[in-house]
C-alpha cells in the first residue's frame, strides 16, 4: 500500500492556509483554492507544513482517501505558488492556433474554424501560431483543457499530424505495402 499520506505537505513562503471545518482553503501569489475534505480525512497544521491523516488507520479505503487528500492538498500549494501549464504543439501543413480575448481559435484542416472559449480562472497563451500554453493554478482544469484542445485533432500515426503535447511522442507506422 502507497504511503504518500505520510509525507507532509510543505508550506512555501507567501502561501497562506486556512481550515474551517471540512472547508480547506490556500491563498498565494498566483491565485485562490479551496476544497471540501472527505469526512475520512484529518488535515492538521504543524509550522510551515501539513500532515494528513486517516481517521481510522486500519481501514484500507481510509488510509487510500488520505493518500489521494494529500496529493490534492499538494497540487493547490504548487497551484497558488507557482502556477501550472500545459504545452501543445500544432503539427501539420495549414494547422494555426490565434489567442483571441477569451477563445481560441484553431484552423486544423477543417472545412470550418474551431473556436475554444477559454475556461474561467486559466489563461491561453499562442507564442508562435503552432504552439499554444494553457496556464492556471488548478492542474485539474489546466489538464482537462489541454485534453479537449487535443482532441479536436489528436495525432494521428501515419504522418504525425495533429495537435500533441509538448512532451508527447507519437509512434509512427509503416504504410500498407502492396
Amino acid at each position: 500500500m502507497s504511503r504518500i499520506a505520510n509525507a507532509p505537505v510543505t508550506l512555501p513562503d507567501g502561501v497562506e492556509f486556512k481550515q474551517s471545518g471540512t472547508q480547506v482553503s490556500f491563498k498565494g501569489s498566483k491565485g485562490e483554492l479551496s476544497m471540501e475534505l472527505h469526512p475520512d480525512v484529518t488535515v492538521e497544521q504543524e509550522d510551515k507544513s501539513l500532515r494528513v491523516a486517516a481517521r481510522q488507520q486500519g481501514d484500507r479505503r481510509q488510509v487510500a482517501m488520505a493518500g489521494t487528500t494529500r496529493a490534492l492538498l499538494n497540487n493547490m500549494v504548487t497551484g497558488v505558488s507557482a502556477g501550472f501549464e500545459r504545452k501543445l504543439e500544432l503539427i501539420g501543413v495549414g494547422y494555426r492556433a490565434q489567442a483571441k480575448g477569451k477563445s481560441l481559435s484553431l484552423t486544423l484542416g477543417l472545412s470550418h474554424p474551431v473556436d475554444y472559449p477559454v475556461p474561467e480562472g486559466l489563461t491561453i497563451e499562442t507564442p508562435s501560431n503552432t504552439e499554444v500554453v494553457v496556464r492556471g493554478v488548478d492542474k485539474q482544469k489546466v489538464g482537462q483543457a489541454a485534453a479537449e484542445i487535443r482532441a479536436f485533432r489528436p495525432p494521428e500515426p501515419y504522418k504525425g499530424k495533429g495537435i500533441r503535447y509538448s512532451d508527447e511522442r507519437v509512434v509512427r507506422k509503416e504504410a500498407k505495402k502492396k
